[in-house]
């Protein structure tokens, strides 16, 4: 394998990184490694080598993802040469949504095939126990549908802190949540969560979950943070807006000198968000951005204003029973969707 790239790395102590309620250190910009439906999972591992040599020390995984031993092999490898050392590493994983009741069992066939011996971060992907096949269409429902049943999500959060107990991970947290789940979670929780995966980017900035997160020291993750151009054609609807021509955006960009692309993961990680974009050809640029001059109050107040609240990823596929619409899965009137 390689062990070069085609241009000069980032010094990984320059990138920027946020304290978790843990007391440890977590990288303020990861590689994501959600490769849609385009990106092979050998070309996804073959970013992260490339990604890790460029100075990225946080890498984004998950089972679902179906390319966690192609990554596996890529991290050994960075470790036989002396690349880096495992503890110069953030890696995350997610447990998916039809191993709640095996969380354990995920969590080491992960570690297994990510040839490592513990997580940085584990999380529950989704609050939902319902499987869909991959790339299977948002009209699929499966008959074994649940809703979300506070009592069964904590059977699997107490899977989550055995982990914890157990040495296999440092810390744990939720993904996809809203508010009212997460007031349960946290009054309930032995070991709380430390992280909140979530969709952020500036047309749908989700101010409502995020400080509340932010308030309860929960850290907020961001994906899709720049609008997901490649998501998958099930993922779009006509009602979508697209984050990077926003006026707004562009002309911030222009005034800087620099993509919008590199504006939106500099505005995440200044409000105080993790961002984990995934991209095969511009990994290096949007490491770049975290190292950008900070913007301006004006800047950051105007893109405040730009929230579309445009959810692209509404999960329609988790819905449990005839009639509903997407907005369910989300509690959108503050309490939890009845079953």
């Amino acid at each position: 394998m390689a062990h070069t790239t085609s241009s000069p790395s980032i010094d990984p102590a320059s990138v920027p990184s946020f304290t978790l309620s843990t007391g440890e250190r977590i990288p303020a910009i990861g590689l994501g490694t959600f490769g849609s439906d385009s990106v092979s999972p050998a070309l996804v591992a073959e970013t992260v080598q490339h990604a890790v040599h460029a100075g990225y020390r946080h890498v984004d995984c998950a089972s679902v993802y179906g390319n966690e031993s192609q990554i596996g092999a890529i991290l050994a490898d960075l470790f036989a040469h002396g690349v880096v050392t495992r503890r110069d590493l953030w890696i995350t994983s997610k447990v998916w949504n039809d191993m709640h009741g095996r969380v354990g069992e995920s969590c080491r066939k992960s570690l297994h095939d990510l040839r490592l011996d513990h997580l940085d971060l584990f999380l529950v992907h989704w609050p939902f126990p319902n499987y869909h096949p991959p790339k299977c269409d948002v009209t699929m429902r499966s008959p074994d549908a649940k809703p979300y049943i506070h009592e069964a999500f904590m059977r699997t959060w107490e899977q989550m802190e055995r982990l914890v107990d157990e040495g296999l991970v440092r810390n744990i947290g939720t993904s996809n949540m809203t508010v009212p789940k997460l007031e349960y979670v946290l009054r309930d929780a032995r070991i709380r969560p430390a992280c909140n995966e979530m969709e952020l980017h500036p047309h749908f900035q989700q101010p409502a979950l995020f400080d509340y997160c932010v308030k309860h020291a929960v850290q907020p993750i961001g994906y899709c943070p720049l609008g997901s151009p490649g998501r998958p054609d099930r993922d779009r609807t006509p009602d979508d807006t697209v984050d990077l021509e926003d006026p707004v955006l562009v002309a911030i960009a222009r005034r800087v000198g620099v993509a919008p692309a590199r504006v939106a993961l500099r505005w995440a990680i200044q409000r105080g968000q993790i961002p984990i974009p995934f991209s095969v050809n511009h990994f290096k640029d949007n490491l770049e951005a975290a190292l950008l001059p900070p913007l301006s109050e004006a800047d950051m107040h105007a893109i405040a204003g730009i929230d579309k609240e445009c959810r692209l990823i509404k999960g329609q596929v988790f819905l449990w029973k005839d009639g509903q619409g997407w907005e369910d899965l989300w509690d959108q009137d503050g309490t939890i969707t009845p079953p």
